[in-house]
């Protein structure tokens, strides 16, 4: 009989300390442990939760922080104005009540997806079956179905297939007139209304950014989201087109690239370049590529957002049984395990919080899965070599150097910063110690929220330096973050430094 979640979870746990332990002497090497203090224990890779009708309420919210949730995501293809208003209402009343804990919020745009109409009831098909799909609007039959795409037609050809839902169905084009597609059913089911449509190896020729989109971008701006999520973002122009509106109305929001489609992979390169970070969306990229290309493009995306700094969301399917049952399946905890030793800065949560049975459980998985797996992961003095994006810079030469001062010293790291730039480069170094980001900035705080590795908290700085160190030391020990006789690494770096030297680059080494 399979462990109960409670068992599981407590086993983990309970190991937690043996395996911290082992890893310290590894990353210490022949140095005795006890000489050196050792980094407080957090989870470092985070996780982002769809806020759905299973969540969207004060008690839930306050649960899912509680359990683990570092973003929360509204999904813009579910739910309108009204309804995540009040999401993003209450993670802000969390965020200002919370002195310990700050909640991100990510709002993901619909996108041009391309979907079946509406059916009075699920039509029930099989192998072989044939059935149409028609860019005449219309309640839907037995042997007909529209699509909200008027160029469906053109972009299908004889032979191609159609997956729905990301392929729980098939179907292969077998003719087409200048309304209609004739398919035959490959892999049948119960065809419901308004389902995902997908042909397996193209992109529809619609805009990434749909009217639909600005409008509700332009709902972000006015409600101060942190970050984008775009969907079915195919070059860079797109990234370039939303950067440029942003920065007309003011807006300081990022923008996290959704690699989905088959035309985003030539293009992957530039896409992230002019990002802030990508999502590996894997239900609608294994529907548009072959499906065992999924876990080498996963691969290949985080090592491509490492190499460029850029933020990386591993989401889609993670704990997709969880849905309905009470625990994972051994491959989905698999499937965690494998995106934390990837590098991923989170991991995602879809449907499974969104309107799950079990979206806490979910979550508590997720947490307990990440921070075993992290528990066993041993690293080295150096940090990762990141290309040629980290070469030659004076900011991120330092964020190296104090990255390797503090794995060396097996410290924490308390980094003092306006912009949250110099949080994110160490973040992009993963120190084996937690990054504790002190800013002034409240917009800041909340978006390095997202960031592995990284404990972003609010503090006004002092124009005095050893009261502002002080004072975040003090916290820090308060909050039982560190413990007094503990080793810290002190980094500051900006064009606003807080030490009044000429240099604005700067560490020291402090004994809490």
């Amino acid at each position: 009989m399979s462990a109960s979640l409670d068992s599981i979870v407590f086993v983990a746990e309970q190991r937690d300390q043996e395996f911290q332990q082992l890893r310290n002497m590894q990353q210490l090497g022949d140095t005795a442990v006890g000489i050196w203090s050792q980094p407080t224990v957090k989870r470092k890779t985070k996780i982002v939760c769809t806020i759905g009708p299973s969540t969207d309420t004060r008690e839930m919210i306050w649960k899912l922080a509680e359990a683990g949730m570092n973003v929360a995501r509204m999904n813009m293809s579910h739910g309108d104005h009204a309804s995540h208003q009040k999401v993003i209402d209450l993670v802000k009343e969390y965020n200002a009540q919370s002195k310990d804990n700050v909640i991100a919020i990510m709002l993901d745009t619909k996108g041009p997806e391309v979907r079946s109409g509406d059916l009075p009831k699920p039509i029930t098909l099989t192998s072989g079956q044939e059935y149409t799909f028609t860019i005449k609007r219309g309640v839907g039959t037995d042997t007909c179905v529209s699509v909200n795409y008027d160029d469906f037609v053109n972009d299908v050809e004889v032979g191609d297939m159609l997956l729905v839902d990301g392929g729980m169905m098939s179907f292969v084009v077998k003719s087409k007139t200048e309304e209609e597609v004739k398919c035959e059913v490959v892999d049948g089911g119960d065809l419901k209304s308004r389902r995902h449509l997908n042909v397996r190896g193209k992109s529809a020729t619609l805009p990434s950014i749909t009217d639909k989109d600005w409008d509700d971008i332009k709902f972000g701006v006015d409600n101060k989201v942190d970050f984008y999520a775009v969907s079915f973002v195919k070059d860079a122009k797109v990234v370039h087109e939303l950067k440029d509106y942003l920065k007309g109305c003011g807006a300081d929001i990022h923008v996290i690239v959704k690699i989905e489609s088959a035309d985003s992979i030539p293009n992957l390169h530039s896409i992230i370049t002019a990002s802030d970070g990508a999502m590996v969306a894997r239900g609608d990229l294994g529907a548009e590529l072959p499906i065992e290309e999924v876990p080498l493009l996963q691969e290949e995306i985080i090592r491509q957002c490492r190499n460029q700094g850029k933020a990386v969301i591993v989401a889609t399917n993670m704990l997709e049984s969880m849905i309905v049952h009470p625990t994972p399946t051994r491959a989905e905890v698999s499937d965690i395990a494998i995106a934390v030793r990837e590098g991923a800065d989170a991991v995602m949560l879809s449907g499974e919080t969104a309107h799950g049975k079990f979206p806490l459980k979910a979550v508590k998985v997720m947490h307990t899965v990440s921070l075993r797996t992290e528990a066993t992961m041993v690293g080295s003095e150096a940090p990762p070599n990141l290309g040629r994006a980290f070469k030659n810079h004076m900011s991120e030469m330092f964020a190296y150097h104090a990255t390797m001062m503090s794995n060396t010293l097996g410290t924490s790291i308390v980094v003092f910063t306006r912009s949250g730039f110099m949080a994110i480069l160490l973040s992009h170094y993963r120190p084996s110690g937690t990054i504790f980001a002190f800013t002034n900035e409240e917009r800041v705080r909340q978006r390095l929220a997202l960031y592995q590795g990284i404990c972003p908290i609010y503090m006004n700085f002092s124009d005095d330096a050893e009261e502002t160190f002080g004072k975040a030391l003090s916290l820090l020990q308060k909050q039982g973050m560190v413990k007094e006789g503990e080793e810290v690494a002190l980094v500051q770096s900006g064009k606003q430094p807080i030490w009044r030297f000429q240099s604005t680059h700067n560490i020291q080494v402090r004994k809490v």
